[in-house]
């Protein structure tokens, strides 16, 4: 399960350290902790169902849509949701601050559950991705900013508090699951949507009745957009809703072509972003040089992601159409493959982290894990080649497969998002993040675009074509690496 958060901006240094109410830690944290967790059980819950509810025949409860449309659909809700921090990163920074858009986003992300739960057909299916991929922007953007908000800039506390923060979007991507695939097997989907609702809920309840005991600087806003600009910014963002609005009533926007105008989308703002960091003439000689070691990086994190991110669009058809689900004569929902991940990341997380530690200076540069960690990602791929044409795949090969996937991921999304953070020039330190969350968005909506080309009938070309290319890019950038580090001029 993708860490994706924003990192948190410094603390105030004058913050008391002495409540330690929560293993030690802040009392507040148990309370984000809680909001992460539920509003990761809602978004993975909801995510785990959401292909089968498209592309399931109406006589099963499903909207009947082709199943590489639904596919597609799936891949540009997800890059849009990457898409959105950057908008919730800008108006906690420039109009309301982190507290009050975590708060207002949890509130869409619960609407858009209900929407999905109550409203019936496709009415009820965009109403609810909008609000819930607006208000999953605007959460992610802010929730971890907070987080940092509780410790002063040298309390020691401060990493073990992320660890835990961090443990509470693992329980959460395993559970909203497990739950909703449950609901919906057994009542359907709606009643699948319903329990996500209650599990933001819960998170927004909590959250709501404590959040008054944050620190001063969760309420404040950095970074405030002059008054004369407000008139200008509010023109600006009628003229893109009204934009979008008429694209879609004009059918240049419709399901089938969504995911390649979230890439376009994405691309274009991408080589905007490069352009600005780049143009800026404060920036210094090393600094340049850092932004340019970037962009081969940007371009593996975006082939990682378009990989990791089938299992909401592939994978998932795969685990419907293609695995043997029988435990004890009992069928195990399809929704629940997606909460191996999470299993397997909350054993292994602090492997990794203790591995790093112990060799130190000695440990791999970010080129080499990124490489490696591609080259894992193609393997697993490839994994599913020996079971082509088989007519039940075993459980246990996905469970391998799966494994693969996860140790790609440690190898590529928490190194992925330090490393942006390191290369930033002093001027652009949210701009690089917003970046590196760009390369999540781009691969998370090419996921849905390369799922149109799997076919569950003559998948051995699929998985081939897909797994070489991936280990072709890493075998790439493992031979780029010198140039590359140099490029990075100093930074691992």
């Amino acid at each position: 399960m993708s860490f994706s958060q924003i990192p948190a901006r410094e603390a105030e240094p004058a913050l008391d350290q002495r409540d330690k109410s929560f293993f030690g830690q802040p009392r507040m944290l148990l309370n984000l902790f809680s909001v992460e967790l539920w509003e990761r059980f809602s978004f993975y819950g909801m995510q785990g169902i959401l292909a089968y509810y498209m592309y399931y025949s109406v006589t099963k409860g499903g909207l009947g849509i082709d199943e590489g449309t639904a596919l597609g659909i799936v891949g540009a809700y997800g890059g849009g949701v990457y898409l959105s921090t950057i908008l919730g990163a800008w108006v906690a920074d420039r109009l309301l601050g982190s507290e009050k858009v975590l708060f207002a986003s949890a509130l869409m992300i619960m609407a858009g559950h209900l929407s999905l739960a109550l409203l019936p057909g496709a009415a009820g299916l965009a109403t609810g991705l909008i609000l819930i991929g607006v208000g999953s922007g605007g959460l992610k953007a802010n929730a971890t900013s907070l987080v940092g908000t509780l410790y002063a800039r040298d309390d020691g506390r401060r990493d073990a508090g992320f660890s835990i923060f961090y443990m509470g979007i693992n329980i959460g991507g395993l559970l909203g699951p497990l739950v909703t695939g449950w609901l919906q097997v057994s009542w359907g989907f709606h009643l699948g949507f319903a329990a996500a609702a209650v599990g933001m809920g819960l998170g927004l309840l909590q959250y709501g009745v404590t959040r008054k005991n944050l620190p001063a600087s969760a309420h404040k806003v950095p970074n405030p957009l002059p008054t004369g600009d407000y008139r200008k910014v509010g023109a600006l963002a009628g003229a893109a809703v009204a934009l979008i609005v008429a694209a879609v009533a004009l059918k240049l926007i419709t399901a089938e072509n969504l995911k390649w105008v979230i890439v376009a989308v994405v691309v274009l703002a991408a080589v905007a972003y490069f352009a600005v960091i780049l143009a800026n003439k404060t920036l210094t000689g090393t600094e340049r040089s850092r932004v340019y070691s970037f962009m081969p990086l940007f371009l593996a994190s975006a082939v990682f992601w378009s990989l990791f991110q089938q299992q909401f669009t592939v994978v998932a058809l795969y685990a419907d159409k293609r695995l043997d689900r029988t435990v004890l004569g009992w069928e195990m929902p399809p929704s629940w493959v997606t909460s191996i991940n999470p299993v397997f990341i909350i054993i292994f997380a602090g492997v990794f982290a203790a591995l790093w530690t112990r060799w130190g200076a000695r440990q791999p540069g970010t080129p080499v894990k990124f490489a490696v960690s591609l080259m894992v990602m193609g393997a697993a791929y490839l994994a599913f080649i020996p079971f082509a044409g088989m007519a039940a795949v075993p459980m246990l090969a996905m469970v391998f497969i799966l494994l693969l996937f996860t140790v790609a991921e440690l190898l590529l999304s928490p190194v992925g998002l330090s490393l942006a953070t390191k290369l930033a020039p002093a001027a652009f330190q949210t701009q690089m993040v917003a970046l590196f969350f760009l390369s999540v968005s781009l691969g998370t909506a090419m996921s849905g675009v390369l799922a149109q080309w799997y076919d569950p009938s003559n998948e051995s070309p699929y998985f081939l074509a897909i797994g070489l290319v991936a280990i072709g890019f890493g075998v790439l950038l493992l031979l780029a690496q010198k140039p590359v580090k140099r490029l990075m001029a100093g930074v691992l």
